[in-house]
C-alpha cells in the first residue's frame, strides 16, 4: 500500500500525520459526480461497477484523499432483503410498504447475499483493482437500528418518532428483524472485505436518538455482533452519531475506531473512549462553507485538540452538496502539510 496511513492509525501505529478523508466524499458536491446524476438513476450508479467505481474514485484523485469510501447506499440491505426502496433525488429515501405487523415480517427474508448483492461485490473488486493500492478502500454498511428505522417509518425523519414507538410497542417484533438486519449485514460486509474492502465502517447515522439504556438494546448489542463475527478481517470503524455518551461501551466492541460528531469535544471523547482506539472525526460540515482562510484556521484548531494520539481527520457527518470543491480540498490539504512534531513545537 502506497498510503497506508489509515490502516496505521487504526492500528495504533505512529504516523507523521493524520490520514484524512470525508463521509459522502464520493458524490454530489463534485461536478464530476453531478454529470454522471444526470445520465443514471441513483440504484443504476450502485448497481453498475464501472459508474460505482468511477464515483468512489473521483474524491482521491480531486481532492487527495487517504482513503476511497465504496459508493453505494446503506439501504441496499433492506433491498436485497425485500423491500422496495426509492431514492428520490433532494427528496431522500422512500420505502412505500413499510413493516408495521408480524404478518409485514413475512415480506423480507434474509438473503443470499451473493444473490442479492454481488453488484457491490464487483465494484468491490474492480475498485481495488484500479486503486491499485494508492489508498486503502473502506467499505461500509448501515447499523441495524438505523436500517430499522427506514423500514418501519418508510422515510427519512428527524426524529423517526414511529420507529421508536415500534421498538418499545412491538419490542419482540423489533428484535427479530434486527436480528434478521444484523445476519444479513454480517454477511454482506464479509462479501465486502472478500472482494477486497481494507477497512468497513459500520454507520449508526440515527443511534443518538435513543437514550443510553435503549442503545445498548436496541442498536448497541447489534453493532457489537457485527463487530465480533468479521473482527480480525479487518479494522471496524462504529460511527454512532450523537451517541457519545456510549464511547466507552463503543470502545469495549473490539472496533479499531470510534467516529464521533461535532457536539463532543475531542479531550471528553478521548476521555470517555480511552487511549486503545482510534478517534475520527469531528468537524462541522457546515463550516466548510466558511471562508478557506477560516477553515484552514479552525482545522488546525481541531487536529491540535485531538493531539497526538490514535487518530482520523474526517468531518463529524457527511459532507454537504453545496460545499465548495476548494473548500473541501482545503480541508484535506491543511490536514496533509500538517504534523504532529507541530504541537510538540508548540
Amino acid at each position: 500500500m502506497k498510503n497506508d496511513l489509515l490502516l496505521r492509525a487504526l492500528s495504533g501505529e505512529p504516523t507523521e500525520r493524520p490520514p484524512v478523508w470525508m463521509m459522502r466524499q464520493a458524490g454530489r458536491y463534485l461536478p464530476e459526480y453531478r454529470v454522471l446524476r444526470e445520465k443514471y438513476g441513483f440504484f443504476e450508479r450502485c448497481r453498475i461497477p464501472e459508474l460505482a467505481c468511477e464515483i468512489t474514485l473521483q474524491p482521491v484523485d480531486i481532492i487527495g484523499v487517504d482513503a476511497a469510501i465504496l459508493f453505494s447506499d446503506i439501504l441496499v440491505v433492506p433491498q436485497a432483503m425485500g423491500m422496495e426502496v426509492q431514492l428520490i433525488e433532494s427528496k431522500g429515501p422512500i420505502l412505500p410498504d413499510p413493516i408495521k405487523t408480524q404478518k409485514d415480517l413475512q415480506r423480507i427474508t434474509i438473503p443470499d447475499i451473493h444473490d442479492k448483492l454481488q453488484y457491490v461485490f464487483d465494484a468491490v473488486a474492480l475498485i481495488k483493482k484500479e486503486l491499485n493500492d494508492r489508498v486503502p478502500l473502506i467499505g461500509f454498511a448501515g447499523a441495524p437500528w438505523t436500517l430499522l428505522c427506514y423500514m418501519v417509518q418508510g422515510k427519512g425523519s428527524k426524529t423517526f418518532d414511529e420507529a421508536r414507538a415500534f421498538c418499545y410497542t412491538q419490542p419482540e417484533l423489533a428484535h427479530q428483524i434486527l436480528y434478521m438486519i444484523t445476519e444479513t449485514t454480517i454477511a454482506y460486509l464479509k462479501g465486502q472485505i472478500k472482494a477486497g474492502a481494507d477497512v468497513v465502517q459500520i454507520f449508526d447515522s440515527w443511534g443518538g436518538l435513543l437514550g443510553p439504556e435503549d442503545f445498548e438494546n436496541i442498536s448497541l448489542q447489534y453493532i457489537r455482533r457485527i463487530v465480533k463475527a468479521i473482527n480480525g478481517e479487518v479494522p471496524v470503524i462504529i460511527f454512532a452519531k450523537g451517541a457519545w455518551y456510549s464511547l466507552k461501551e463503543m470502545a469495549a466492541t473490539g472496533a479499531a475506531g470510534l467516529g464521533i460528531d461535532w457536539c463532543i469535544q475531542p479531550a471528553l471523547a478521548r476521555e470517555f473512549a480511552g487511549d486503545n482506539i482510534t478517534l475520527q472525526g469531528n468537524f462541522d460540515p457546515a463550516k466548510l462553507l466558511s471562508p478557506i482562510p477560516v477553515i484552514k484556521k479552525e482545522v488546525t484548531q481541531m487536529l491540535h485538540a485531538f493531539g497526538n494520539k490514535r487518530y482520523i481527520a474526517n468531518l463529524g457527518h457527511g459532507i454537504l452538496p453545496n460545499i465548495p470543491v476548494d473548500h473541501a480540498k482545503a480541508f484535506v490539504d491543511t490536514v496533509r502539510e500538517w504534523e504532529y512534531s507541530s504541537i510538540n513545537a508548540n
